[in-house]
């Protein structure tokens, strides 16, 4: 596999809530993670970072992952342990009470991929059959076009587009949605924040992501695209290929 992680604070935000990265273990796997943190100053950088270092140290670690349920059983253990650090944070520090963040990883291996997500941040799919959103948002907006009251349209300026349903670290459980897919050489993927997502549309997305560029121009442009149209949130992204090539990071 070969990635790249990019992360900007955009144009109106004072610091970056957003964190991310692609990790590798032992065995040459992967794993590519967005979390967007959420709740008052500075809260949301910690929530964040801290599910993602906990993560990064959890995979770095870790025994090959060798079949889609032992993938599955152990990233819903190891992100139910880190919702449990979070929100202990939050009770622990006044300063940080309330704070919480979004997540969405994909654990890949040369076969298949395995995808936990919880919150709004999405994971994307290119192959031979098209493009498609793997993910679907734990939001208000979501629910309300799911349960036939608001068009997809009317979510796209709903005034509480942004209220999230689930959150890792605001509760001492938490709920995910954890499913694997298949993948073969050629196809790629696509994980966000809704910095971006809220930006360009999935025709959009898809004309970037078919485009000749290599992945980190790729991800510059879809950067320079979202702050151009308003940057108002913080803006992440991971663009991640089948393929024999090195694992990058941006900045």
């Amino acid at each position: 596999m070969r990635g790249y992680f990019i992360t900007d604070r955009g144009q109106i935000r004072s610091h970056n809530e957003d964190a991310g990265g692609v990790f590798s273990n032992a065995h040459a796997q992967h794993l590519a993670v967005i979390a967007d943190g959420m709740g008052g100053h500075k809260a949301g950088d910690v929530a964040s970072e801290l599910a993602i270092s906990h993560l990064r140290q959890w995979f770095t670690g870790a025994s090959a992952f060798e079949s889609p349920k032992e993938a599955e059983e152990a990233i819903q253990q190891a992100i139910k342990e880190i919702n449990l650090h979070v929100y202990e944070e939050s009770r622990q520090n006044e300063e940080l009470s309330g704070m919480g963040t979004t997540i969405v990883a994909a654990l890949c291996t040369d076969h298949f991929v395995t995808i936990a997500h919880i919150g709004d941040s999405r994971c994307y799919l290119l192959n031979e059959e098209g493009f498609k959103q793997v993910t679907e948002d734990h939001s208000l907006v979501n629910e309300l076009v799911r349960s036939g009251q608001i068009t997809e349209q009317d979510a796209e300026n709903h005034p509480r587009k942004n209220v999230l349903l689930r959150a890792l670290g605001t509760d001492q459980n938490v709920e995910m949605d954890v499913l694997s897919i298949t993948w073969d050489a050629g196809d790629r993927l696509l994980l966000c924040s809704d910095g971006l997502s809220n930006k360009l549309d999935k025709q959009e997305l898809l004309q970037y992501l078919t485009s000749e560029e290599d992945m980190e121009k790729i991800a510059s442009q879809l950067v320079s695209v979202a702050n151009d149209r308003g940057g108002e949130d913080n803006i992440s992204l991971i663009i991640a290929d089948l393929a024999d090539a090195p694992v990058r990071e941006g900045a």
